[in-house]
């Protein structure tokens, strides 16, 4: 089965979509199904302002349908609403082809953190951009209870998984740091709410992974914080390993796959009780999810590292792969024999 992805996400950002997408690919091969990526990738593009690193395609349509049609997929799933999504709706819907998307991102909310937008207009033009689809999958329960109570239908479960061969304790590196060591990984905008964490009181070291817009302000602030800068795969992977608890400050996020990364790392999880960590990680002794942060990570410190590792080992990627092949299915008429090939950007 070959599925074509649309997405404005792609490299070099690093981002939770992005490292999805890509573990997303990796996987569905196993299953006999290739994935290619239509991305902003050959498009000219410009930055979105207040949000440095994130380019804006500026698409073509004719070279649009050049490039799905070249794919000849069988299934199509639109990953993001931005131009590139929204461009390859509109082939779909004048050809009369289905389509898949999913929600990934708490846009809504996102754009009231930096302009006075009412968060209600927002989620009507995400209720349109996904009416269109056949199913709109969500990763968790809580962010489908929240979709359905702003009128999203056709809504679907494709939860994440994690990969366990890369994010395991065995990376972790020698810290020359004052212990204990609480970490965080993300992109360093306001939506992630890492003032939050670095404006905590407790002993030891604070970490920041990540580039973004706020790690100016951040760092003149917070300037006892580490700021490690963008990591990735291995090296990501040893610096949460070599940690004693993460930190997930995000009020926002839909899933925050980032918990389940640290957790494989053998590193309990300190969060508010919100959308993600409350999906997560609920009730399970691997965290602590407190509306006080800090008592959170102090918590956190006494969880054994065995357990975590464990509970990330039974949330494998190949569940995954499953849910989101199943919802392809669904609209290519079932199962299709193929190849499995490496996955490219078309």
């Amino acid at each position: 089965m070959r599925i074509l992805v649309a997405t404005d996400a792609w490299h070099p950002q690093v981002n939770g979509v992005v490292r999805t997408l890509t573990t997303l690919a990796r996987t569905v091969s196993k299953f006999g199904a290739t994935i290619d990526f239509l991305t902003p990738e050959g498009f000219p593009s410009f930055q979105l302002p207040t949000y440095p690193g994130l380019q804006i395609a500026m698409t073509n349509r004719r070279e649009i349908a050049r490039r799905i049609d070249a794919a000849e997929p069988d299934a199509i799933h639109l990953a993001t609403e931005g131009p590139i999504g929204w461009a390859v709706r509109h082939y779909c819907l004048s050809r009369g082809r289905p389509f898949t998307t999913s929600y990934t991102t708490r846009f809504p909310e996102y754009l009231s953190a930096r302009f006075p937008l009412p968060e209600a207009w927002s989620y009507a033009v995400l209720r349109r951009f996904h009416s269109a689809a056949a199913v709109t999958m969500v990763s968790t329960h809580s962010m489908m209870a929240d979709l359905r109570r702003w009128r999203f239908d056709n809504l679907g479960m494709w939860t994440r998984g994690v990969d366990t061969e890369i994010f395991k304790p065995e990376r972790a590196i020698p810290l020359d740091l004052p212990r204990p060591i609480f970490v965080t990984m993300g992109r360093v905008a306001v939506e992630k709410n890492i003032d939050a964490f670095l404006s905590l009181d407790l002993p030891g070291t604070k970490i920041v992974i990540g580039t973004g817009p706020a790690e100016p302000g951040l760092r003149a602030r917070f300037p006892e914080a580490k700021f490690l800068g963008a990591l990735t795969d291995a090296s990501l992977a040893a610096h949460i390993a070599a940690s004693d608890v993460f930190v997930f400050p995000s009020k926002t996020d839909t899933f925050g796959l980032v918990q389940l990364e640290a957790l494989a790392c053998g590193v309990p999880v300190a969060a508010f009780p919100v959308t993600g960590p409350r999906d997560v990680i609920g009730n399970e002794p691997v965290g602590v999810l407190d509306d006080d942060l800090r008592a959170a990570c102090l918590a956190a410190l006494k969880i054994p590292r065995d357990i975590c590792r464990q509970f990330a080992l039974d949330r494998s990627w190949d569940v995954s792969a499953n849910q989101f092949l199943g919802h392809a299915r669904s609209i290519a008429g079932g199962p299709v024999e193929d190849t499995p090939r490496m996955a490219r950007a078309v």
